[in-house]
């Protein structure tokens, strides 16, 4: 049976809590990798790819991140063809216009503006569960 997985791309150690904890809450299995800034993500999906393990079925990327950010990560990936058809969500303080046009112009699958509401996991929309719980349940059930 093919595991469930995500790449989450994040160097705010609070937001990594918080995807961990809504993953946790999941009525299935599904196993996080963390990378913190985008050459560490490239890194993981590289062994992946070289060790033939499977690929992530999401990722969630940060846009604001050190070394290589969201955009160069996510414009590298989608140029690599074994890379390119991994879902992606954007998650990021950005409200900016520009910044979310360039997203969608690269495939995202998702643009979320934080703060998610963090501190009410319930499964309302804007939380951090309500997401995992409506879109991953969609892609890996």
């Amino acid at each position: 049976m093919k595991k469930n997985s995500v790449l989450l791309i994040e160097d705010d150690e609070l937001d990594v809590i918080s995807v961990q904890r809504s993953l946790s809450k999941l009525e299935f299995e599904c196993e996080l990798y963390t990378a913190f800034n985008g050459l560490e993500g490239l890194n993981i999906l590289n062994e992946k790819l070289a060790s033939n393990d499977p690929l992530p079925g999401v990722i969630i990327l940060d846009l604001n991140l050190p070394r290589m950010n969201g955009m160069e990560f996510l414009r590298e990936l989608r140029a690599d063809k074994r890379l390119k058809d991994i879902k992606v969500f954007m998650m990021t303080t950005s409200g900016d216009e520009t910044d979310r046009k360039t997203a969608e112009g690269l495939g995202v699958s998702g643009y979320l503006i934080k703060p998610l509401n963090f501190n009410n996991n319930g499964k309302r929309k804007d939380s951090m569960e309500g997401f995992f719980q409506f879109h991953l349940r969609k892609i890996f059930i």
